[in-house]
């Protein structure tokens, strides 16, 4: 080999040597921390209540700004599908960070970035949350899609005075014995008008909760209304049609216990005429913020005694966009604020300005609500809670009113009834839930 050419070589070396070296003390450097903005919608928390724990984080993750914005809840629904939607093939803005009811995933799963392994396993999900959050918040490919911070669903609640004016100190546990307190708790003028009812269930537009309610019913006599796809509702097996001439009933009967000229619920809830309805914890807060005057309780829905335990849930799960540009960064910062420190803090925050704040989502927190006056219905129920994955919740909600109103108010044939909505449920649920 000539001189020239060893020149070369070495020349070459040389510059390879360095140009590793260089690579070297770059992988060594420590690196500055890249900004990343997460936009988290939600509702149900003021900016005081988060704010502190959101600048916690921010503080232990540098490059981290999470921008909280509250949302209306009455167009939430629709609004987050648009702007997921939009986001897909377009510039709009979507949040990265969203909440959704534990009842839509069916609709809204094809927009969300499923939780990674390396933030928590589904060994670990199924051990810190309840029931009803796995199946809930599992999609169709089985990825997990969205953390809870809180616990809710249906319970009784009851105004004590009325109670134990007729003996009791809570309503009975068994769907017989807790008709007769209503029934016994209802009075009638002598045109037959009712002046204080024993319980509000049977009609659609005058109780908040009515399809809920509808919906416990058919929990309770087993009629299996949601295929295992989400995308086919069944509303006219015998079960569910048994269960939906039942709930019509309470309000058709001669003993009936609530009527449809009666006011909303809440309202004759808080005028102290209305012994027993059926709501959330949220539903709750509300009665404390229209009045003081009413003493009342919270107990665990009745059920038929012969079946296994199932009670209803409604309530919020956590989800990142999958159009977001720092998805891991999301959905650690997610699983951040459903550790427990975290959302005794939220608790902790939002009681500043109300009487209790988010049930507890995780199993290991459980005594703590079963402690609390307000929760120690739902922390007996969450281990047996179930809920219908709808997707559209809101749109058969609507069917499901309507349906009620043509039994109650038209007298309409129930099985005909329940063919129509079927067959309108499911034209939606094919196109919204594929």
């Amino acid at each position: 080999m000539d001189e020239k050419k060893k020149k070369l070589i070495k020349i070459l070396l040389i510059v390879l040597g360095v140009f590793f070296l260089f690579l070297l003390v770059i992988a060594i450097i420590p690196k500055e921390p890249r900004n990343v903005e997460l936009t988290f919608w939600g509702f149900w928390e003021e900016e005081d209540a988060m704010h502190p724990i959101i600048e916690k984080y921010e503080a232990e993750n540098p490059g981290v700004k999470i921008f909280y914005a509250i949302q209306p809840l009455s167009n939430y629904e629709s609004l987050l599908y648009t702007r997921l939607e939009q986001a897909q093939n377009t510039n709009e803005p979507a949040p990265d960070i969203s909440m959704i009811h534990n009842s839509w995933l069916p609709k809204f799963e094809k927009y969300l970035s499923p939780l990674p392994e390396t933030i928590m396993t589904k060994e670990t999900y199924e051990k810190e949350f309840y029931p009803t959050a796995l199946s809930d918040f599992t999609g169709k490919n089985g990825e997990i899609y969205a953390i809870p911070f809180q616990i809710d669903g249906l319970m009784v609640i009851y105004n004590k005075d009325l109670l134990k004016k007729a003996g009791y100190s809570t309503p009975p546990t068994d769907w017989d014995s807790f008709m007769d307190l209503a029934q016994k708790l209802t009075k009638r003028n002598s045109e037959g008008i009712i002046t204080q009812s024993g319980l509000a269930v049977g009609t659609a537009e005058n109780i908040t909760h009515s399809t809920d309610i509808l919906l416990y019913f058919f929990l309770q006599n087993l009629a299996e209304i949601m295929g295992e796809d989400k995308t086919v509702i069944n509303l006219t097996s015998q079960r569910a049609v048994t269960a939906f001439e039942k709930y019509t009933s309470f309000a058709k009967a001669e003993d009936s216990t609530w009527e449809g000229y009666l006011p909303n619920d809440m309202s004759f809830f808080v005028q102290g005429k209305l012994a027993m309805m059926f709501g959330t914890s949220w539903r709750a807060l509300e009665v404390l913020q229209e009045t003081e005057d009413i003493d009342f309780g919270l107990a665990p829905l009745p059920r038929l005694t012969n079946n296994k335990e199932a009670y209803l849930s409604s309530y919020w799960g956590t989800t990142v966009s999958n159009t977001t540009r720092s998805s891991k960064e999301a959905w650690k910062f997610v699983e951040y604020l459903s550790q427990p420190e975290q959302l005794r803090r939220l608790y902790q925050n939002a009681s500043k300005v109300r009487a209790f704040g988010e049930p507890y989502s995780r199993v290991s927190m459980n005594d703590e609500l079963a402690s609390n006056e307000y929760l120690s219905a739902l922390a007996y129920m969450a281990p047996y809670m179930k809920a219908w994955q709808l997707g559209e919740q809101g749109f058969v909600e609507e069917i499901l009113k309507n349906a009620i109103e043509d039994n109650v108010e038209r007298n309409k044939y129930i099985p005909s009834i329940l063919s129509t909505a079927e067959n309108e449920i499911n034209l939606k649920l094919a196109v919204s839930n594929k």
